[in-house]
């Protein structure tokens, strides 16, 4: 049975779908069964997952609207098959930006994705969720079916009033919709260590949150920033660049602590 987290913060531009992504084709790559869902109305995991999402037939606003199944939606793509780290898509486009409103009035509002989940989830290891960064009614779909929630952030001020916030969001879903919610962890992303500010912070997090922090620190990678123009995870991209490497590590990391649970 699959293990679901969503990929939250509610500060945007922190690396979400950067860290979803890659940590589909990390878990991919040491032969996890993975599932990727995209709950951005932008498309960008998607578009980063080599899927092109003005040519999808079915997205995952069929399957909350539910006029679709999960097995109905998803797709593979096949730049990540060539690339040996295949996982697969349940993909967005602008039309999720409608579900919103048209979600509204309708009964289970909130627990549309994970009922649909529940049909597929014994095909795969690990289902990743890629959430939009605000409190909405997609974000609360996404942690209202999760296990569990991963944070990635920057090491700076800001990081931490953000984080701050999503804890509290965290705490009241978990307290009425769904008892499983918790963080799995912290994810400390393009990180710098020539910058002392971000050392501090990076201490401080230790500190406050102890096993919570992922071990595992994602550094500051041009591949990775580049890896999106060719639609592809930087996994794929470059697997020689650090960044691709400090993924996979992320990703053994993941199997590793969930095994654990």
């Amino acid at each position: 049975m699959a293990k679901i987290f969503c990929v939250a913060n509610q500060k945007g531009g922190v690396g979400k779908t950067t860290t979803t992504v890659n940590l589909a084709a990390g878990l991919a790559k040491v032969g996890q069964r993975v599932l990727m869902v995209d709950l951005d109305p932008q498309g960008n995991a998607t578009m980063g997952s080599g899927v092109d999402k003005r040519q999808l037939a079915l997205s995952i606003y069929d399957v909350l609207l539910e006029s679709a199944s999960v097995a109905e939606a998803r797709v593979k793509s096949d730049k990540l098959v060539q690339g040996g780290c295949s996982y697969d898509i349940l993909g967005a486009n602008r039309e999720l930006a409608g579900a919103e409103v048209e979600l509204v009035d309708v009964e289970r509002r909130e627990r549309r994705l994970k009922q649909a989940l529940a049909e597929v989830t014994a095909e795969y290891d690990f289902v990743l969720i890629d959430c939009p960064p605000s409190l909405s009614m997609l974000t609360l779909n996404g942690l209202c079916c999760a296990h569990g929630v991963i944070v990635p952030m920057q090491c700076e001020y800001f990081a931490l009033e953000g984080l701050t916030d999503l804890v509290n969001t965290i705490k009241q879903v978990h307290a009425n919709l769904n008892k499983d919610l918790a963080i799995i962890g912290l994810l400390r992303v393009m990180f710098d260590p020539r910058i002392t500010l971000q050392q501090q912070v990076s201490e401080q997090l230790k500190t406050h949150f102890g096993d919570k922090v992922f071990n595992t620190v994602i550094p500051r990678n041009v591949r990775l920033a580049e890896a999106p123009s060719y639609g592809l995870p930087g996994v794929v991209f470059d697997p020689s660049s650090k960044g691709a490497q400090a993924f996979v590590a992320f990703a053994q990391e993941m199997v590793l602590r969930i095994g654990k649970m």
